[in-house]
């Protein structure tokens, strides 16, 4: 069980989720392959091994391919109630009826969800997620669909994703039930989220690209932050930086140093900074590599003290706060 703002929705949560993004063999139009499967396999072992019970999708994720795979894994399974499968729509890639756009219609929702259901080969999803705000989405639309879908035993919980406090509004006044969560890119990398307020009133914030409030309003909502790109892409905690710039540098070795101190890996000192924040944040890994996958899951062992936290933010930032 967690303590995320997400166990009062879904009590046997697990505090990380695991991406599936990596999944499929690859964003290509190849089909799966026997080791694409053994794959997911091995990589779902290894996330329950490691009490990691919670799984992220989107329809478009290698091309639909992550599904197809974790499908697989899904049939010679007897525990589907045991795992919280969560998937996302509304991206549509260039196709013959138009360019790369965003689609939030009822129509195409209940289309991608019966989609990802056939892949997943399973009756329902636990989270569905609208991946990116449609400009032109209709909320009570999109309400009307969520209630349909919920009713036919498809959907049990409704997020979004990518989003802002006034587009959660929009749709939240739509709807009879809450929205529970929105998944956004967080990390001690990107950290426009930790800036905004930082930054309040200070003309040194004036390009910070995140919306004033959102992590505020979210905590009081009780939406669960979930966090995408959480693990920097490696970049702290394995990855190369011979041409990295210095402070990138400097915030590696910052790293492992934590690691050394507190007994525990990079990749934990990494998440923990997200957990450190009181906001409760959910991140979400992606990792294809079993042994990363196990260091991850160190970060339930550990919590940063204020001062590391401050440490490794100004690190990264290569800079004092103002």
């Amino acid at each position: 069980m967690t303590n995320k703002t997400i166990s009062q929705f879904i009590p046997n949560a697990s505090e990380l989720i695991y991406g599936c993004m990596g999944l499929g063999g690859g964003w290509n139009n190849n089909p799966i392959t026997k080791a694409d499967i053994n794959q997911a396999h091995t990589v779902v072992e290894a996330a329950l091994e490691n009490n990691i019970n919670y799984f992220d999708h989107a329809d478009i994720y290698t091309f639909g391919k992550a599904e197809q795979v974790f499908g697989e894994v899904l049939k010679t399974r007897t525990d589907r109630d045991k795992l919280i499968i969560q998937s996302k729509c509304g991206i549509r890639f260039e196709d013959e009826h138009g360019p790369k756009r965003y689609d939030l219609s009822g129509q195409w929702i209940e289309h991608s969800v019966n989609n990802s259901l056939a892949q997943l080969k399973t009756d329902y999803l636990d989270v569905l997620i609208l991946h990116r705000p449609d400009p032109l989405m209709c909320p009570q639309e999109i309400a009307s669909t969520y209630k349909k879908l919920k009713s036919q035993g498809k959907v049990r919980f409704l997020g979004v994703s990518n989003m802002q406090q006034h587009q959660i509004k929009a749709i939240q006044q739509a709807l009879s039930e809450p929205l529970i969560l929105n998944q956004v890119e967080m990390s001690l990398l990107k950290n426009d989220w930790v800036e905004e307020g930082i930054y309040a009133g200070n003309a040194q914030g004036a390009n910070i690209n995140f919306t004033p409030g959102l992590i505020e309003f979210c905590q009081h909502k009780n939406i669960q932050l979930q966090a995408w790109g959480s693990l920097c892409q490696g970049l702290f905690s394995g990855a190369d930086i011979t041409g990295a710039e210095t402070h990138i540098k400097n915030t590696y070795q910052l790293v492992q140093s934590l690691a050394a101190q507190y007994g525990t890996s990079a990749e934990a000192i990494v998440l923990a900074w997200l957990n450190r924040h009181p906001s409760n944040i959910q991140p979400v890994i992606g990792t294809t590599n079993t042994a990363r996958i196990k260091a991850c899951a160190q970060v339930s062992k550990i919590q940063l003290t204020a001062a590391h936290w401050y440490a490794l933010y100004e690190s990264v930032k290569g800079c004092e706060l103002p």
